[in-house]
């Protein structure tokens, strides 16, 4: 693969980004572009550039590998979906950082282009809801999540995962301890990872009930038995709500990211080991975030033909800005908590 289209400005300016979205099988069409932003444009031009990037459909991704960054780049680069500069290099929130900036934009071409639909969907999500309050930004998500759900990306994943057992019942799936003012939740499936599956996701958002109907319980603090905070949802439990209305309900008005950003001045959060999925959606909902310095985070769903849908479309853009958060969906690398830390995604090692 020679990697994703790479424009100028000047191009992007003239509305070379701005062709026709969909496809023959009404797949989005060159779903990721790239910017070069190494050129400095004139005013006028950029001025249009900037125009024609707070109105398009794909994913429109800068590049800048030179020493120093361009004006054109911190002007444009707030409307583009990402930038990616060299490592090493000062990355303020839009940049992310990476060895070599042109192979990284192959890389995000390739997941794209491997699940289209899902890229095309999650760069939408993440710019409209940016400006939305937590509840409604949710909603957003979940709005798109189902429509994932019946697309074809995900239907052929969920062919090819094979068969999963579910999950046995569990006594205590989280314990729930009063210590003073201090409630304490811990996730306690360590047999299955603490995977966000409906009987930890019951137990937990009871636990949170309890807080939020308390005003004497002055602290909540969760953290997750065994290895790992929590690997993410249970793969037992994909494609099996029994419609896609239901399915929503259930995210929404059933799920834990509501109660914990309504907790969230109350809240401290303890992770460890690997975080993934709803492992590091729900976190940075928290007012204080707290890693173990060998944690590692990653977001997998859109190699499953999904986006994030625990939540993590609207609480990791509100710590580490939407332009981070779709490098970590696109390309489900794992971000080592130093990152993590640099980023603002957690608030302290310890």
């Amino acid at each position: 693969m020679n990697g994703p289209l790479l424009l100028s400005v000047a191009d992007l300016a003239d509305g070379a980004a701005h062709t026709r979205v969909l496809g023959p099988d009404a797949a989005p069409a060159d779903p990721l572009i790239g910017i070069d932003l190494g050129s400095a444009p004139s005013a006028p031009v950029l001025s249009r550039a900037v125009e024609r990037a707070r109105s398009h459909d794909r994913l429109l991704v800068g590049v800048h590998d030179g020493t120093g960054l361009p004006e054109a780049a911190r002007a444009l680069s707030a409307y583009l979906d990402l930038t990616l500069v060299r490592s090493g290099r000062p990355a303020p929130r839009p940049y992310v950082g990476v060895e070599d900036p042109r192979a990284a934009l192959r890389r995000l071409g390739e997941a794209a282009s491997a699940n289209p639909r899902a890229s095309f969907v999650l760069g939408g999500v993440l710019r409209a809801s940016a400006a939305l309050p937590v509840a409604e930004a949710l909603d957003v998500e979940s709005f798109a999540y189902s429509t994932l759900l019946a697309g074809p990306e995900f239907t052929s994943w969920l062919a090819g995962r094979g068969t999963v057992d579910p999950p046995p019942a569990a006594d205590e799936p989280v314990r729930i301890v009063r210590d003073g003012d201090t409630l304490h939740l811990t996730l306690n499936r360590p047999e299955r990872r603490n995977a966000y599956g409906r009987l930890l996701r019951d137990a937990l958002v009871d636990g949170l009930a309890v807080a939020e109907s308390d005003p004497s319980v002055r602290r909540v603090l969760l953290d997750g038995a065994g290895p790992v905070f929590s690997a993410g949802g249970d793969l037992a439990e994909f494609g099996t709500a029994p419609d896609l209305t239901t399915a929503h309900l259930v995210r929404t008005r059933a799920g834990a990211a509501l109660p914990l950003h309504r907790l969230r001045d109350r809240l401290t959060v303890r992770v460890h080991g690997r975080c993934v999925g709803a492992g590091v959606e729900l976190p940075p909902f928290a007012r204080t975030l707290i890693a173990d310095p060998a944690t590692t985070f990653r977001l997998p769903e859109v190699a499953m033909g999904l986006i994030p849908g625990a939540g993590g479309t609207v609480s990791l853009p509100r710590r580490i800005g939407r332009w981070r958060t779709l490098y970590l969906a696109l390309t489900g690398v794992e971000l080592h908590a130093p990152t993590a830390l640099s980023w603002g995604l957690v608030d302290r090692l310890a």
